[in-house]
């Protein structure tokens, strides 16, 4: 079975953080370290088969994710710690490193329903497509479900987001709405509350996890095809939901790129060291989390107006314009490209630029960024 993998590595304690050129080093260590494995032995011998690896280096340290074929989850996560641990001590620059985190990030409802289910008449359906449609059912309402136990498992969830608001640490409450107590003016006609703030907080930091675990799911898709977007037979989570004019560039290298993207961005997003959208792929990346996070809270019945003021809020903080909703808009084929695009107060948003950054202040991640284009002599 395919497991994916999330390795939490840090620079030990009194470390200076990593600069932009460190960080580019690091990248190519590690996943010079994974090109140089085909399997990983595990526990009892069992053979573990490294299928795919994402690097994301931030000041800190890293993210990984690693996809292997493993009998169980157990296996996949002992052989994945095994071979970063091996990874780590082999190299004179990461050898302080440690492993703050190595575990399966699994999404708690689908698998509370998996194993509800298990071998029972409600067994998630094997075909992809049809467990796709199911897990994007919302309830209905007056289905005349269990009421008591939706309740509790609602409740349980508004637990969790609230206590996984902390690792948003790039965002005060402000941010989402909440009245900065310091500024002049007192509060406004509406505002948003702490508590509102920090669940829609929590959704964001759980919506990640999502994102991040179902567009691997996209780039195996699309590499086990060899296709594009808008030719591919098996079922996309995310990737369909980008500018759908673009769909035939949507192959298995930009969805890498795209998803080393938004690895990098949340990444700065709960390490601390956020300041601005770097480039389109942020701005499109971050327009996916935020309907994850509306997904999950829906599911959840979560999704209250104080909560929605708080997710809009941060929307309207974070982007500096919606140029990018240009991009969505079919009337406005080729407005992106052309020149006259700025008269109109249109950024320029080829999708040749999308991970370019907006200006020299601003960085893209290594992996993701383009190549710098050859000097004309």
């Amino acid at each position: 079975m395919t497991y994916v993998v999330t390795v939490d590595v840090r620079l030990p304690g009194g470390v200076p953080e990593l600069d932009p050129l460190q960080r580019a080093g690091a990248v190519a260590v590690i996943e010079d370290g994974f090109d140089s494995v085909e399997a990983i032995e595990g526990p009892d011998g069992v053979d573990v088969g490294l299928l795919d690896s994402i690097v994301a280096v931030h000041p800190g340290g890293a993210i990984l994710k690693v996809v292997v074929d493993a009998p169980a989850l157990e296996m996949a996560e002992s052989a994945v710690r095994f071979i970063v641990e091996e990874l780590l001590e082999r190299s004179e620059v990461l050898a302080d490193w440690t492993i703050a985190r190595c575990e399966v990030a699994l999404h708690p409802k689908l698998a509370l329903e998996s194993l509800d289910a298990a071998e029972g008449p409600d067994a998630p359906p094997a075909d992809l497509v049809a467990r796709k449609a199911r897990h994007s059912e919302r309830p209905a309402a007056g289905s005349g479900g269990d009421e008591y136990d939706a309740g509790a498992k609602a409740e349980e969830a508004r637990q969790q987001m609230l206590a996984l608001a902390g690792e948003l640490r790039s965002f005060s409450p402000v941010m989402f709405g909440v009245p900065d107590e310091e500024a002049e003016g007192g509060e406004g006609d509406f505002s948003v509350s702490p508590e509102d703030a920090r669940l829609a907080a929590g959704a964001l930091v759980w919506a990640t996890d999502v994102l991040v675990d179902q567009l691997f799911e996209d780039v195996q898709t699309l590499t086990e095809e060899d296709t594009t977007a808008a030719e591919c037979d098996g079922p996309l989570w995310h990737l369909e939901d980008l500018p759908a004019r673009y769909a035939l560039q949507y192959d298995s290298l930009f969805a890498r790129r795209f998803l080393v993207t938004v690895v990098a961005m949340t990444t700065h997003f709960t390490d601390g060291s956020f300041q601005r959208l770097s480039c389109v792929a942020e701005e499109l990346a971050l327009r996916l989390l935020l309907n994850e996070a509306h997904v999950t809270l829906e599911t959840f019945g979560l999704l209250d107006d104080g909560v929605l003021a708080a997710l809009e809020a941060f929307a309207d903080n974070v982007y500096e314009d919606m140029d990018h909703e240009w991009l969505y808009d079919d009337s406005m084929d080729g407005i992106d490209e052309s020149p006259v695009g700025g008269v109109l107060g249109v950024a320029p948003m080829g999708f040749k630029a999308w991970f370019s950054p907006f200006n020299s202040g601003r960085h893209v991640h290594p992996y993701a960024a383009d190549e710098p284009e050859a000097a004309v002599s």
